[in-house]
């Protein structure tokens, strides 16, 4: 299996979905590389090939993470114009990644990092700095009410999602993120749910 032919590249993304797989379950464990390599089907040192140490692993899952959800970001506040619907979009977007990507979710919240290199975690609230910066700049355009507490309230959102991604997790991956969100965000933002 190891020496087989694959396209530049191929055999690091499978190392990455099975860290990701291996992320997702139900009761986690510290993953070691050995357990990585057996799951993948390849020696420690072809991991050690695609990725100098097992942080540059996670950092390849948190690159994913980052292009994914500010590119999608970025995508809902150029095709959506009303403030509040984006800041409802981003939401549920936040929402759903994690649903589909329960692995991932352990990322976002730091439980995969505990034990590994502190830049990791750095990276990851940077993330966050950068989500809630965003919620911050959509709350701005929203009316007078949410200007002057554009800063708090994208902060509550920002822990709000933080939390529910806390819940599905911790739950073992059966309590859904999204939930209630709309009467949750009608209330925080005096809009109507969809």
């Amino acid at each position: 299996m190891e020496g087989e032919a694959r396209k530049p590249g191929e055999r690091r993304l499978q190392i990455l979905q099975t860290l990701a797989a291996m992320l997702q379950e139900p009761k986690p464990e510290k993953i070691t590389t050995a357990a990585l390599a057996a799951r993948v089907g390849v020696s420690e040192a072809a991991l050690y090939r695609h990725f100098s140490s097992k942080a540059q692993m996670y950092e390849g899952l948190i690159e994913f993470i980052e292009q994914t959800l500010l590119g999608l970001i970025a995508r809902i506040t150029a095709d959506t114009p009303s403030p509040a619907a984006q800041i409802e979009a981003i939401l549920g977007m936040l929402l759903s990644f994690a649903e589909k990507n329960p692995g991932m979710t352990r990322v976002l919240i730091g439980d995969a990092l505990v034990h590994e290199n502190e830049r990791l975690q750095k990276r990851i609230n940077q993330l966050h700095d950068r989500i809630e910066a965003q919620l911050r700049q959509c709350l701005r355009f929203c009316g007078d009410r949410q200007s002057e507490l554009s800063a708090p309230l994208a902060n509550l959102l920002q822990c709000v999602v933080v939390g529910r991604w806390h819940q599905f997790a911790k739950s073992g991956f059966a309590r859904p993120p999204g939930g209630d969100i709309e009467l949750l965000l009608s209330r925080l933002l005096g809009v109507q749910p969809a």
